[in-house]
């Protein structure tokens, strides 16, 4: 089985991105070079905040979709659980 990932992104100003991907080290790299046009590299999202990992990709797309669905407040609070400064998990992958 393969492992997902399911992730929050976030920018400097707290604009939130959330996602799936089976490689978090390759998808936030992309995020930070803004390799894909579109909402993050639109809004600067290139921090890692947040991620969770599963064996399913059904199981990562339907929490996803969870995550998606909950107000800010909530996945804020989520964040902050495990990340109460909000430090960019990634920042040192690519060194």
């Amino acid at each position: 089985m393969k492992t997902m990932y399911i992730y929050i992104a976030s920018s400097h100003t707290q604009t939130l991105y959330i996602g799936v991907t089976n490689d978090l080290r390759r998808r936030m790299w992309e995020h930070k070079e803004k390799q894909i046009p579109g909402f993050t590299a639109k809004y600067n999202v290139t921090r890692l905040v947040y991620f969770e990992e599963t064996n399913s990709s059904l199981a990562a797309i339907e929490r996803e979709k969870v995550l998606k669905g909950w107000l800010r407040a909530k996945k804020i609070s989520l964040i902050e659980s495990q990340n109460p400064h909000w430090n960019d998990l990634a920042v040192d992958w690519y060194e």
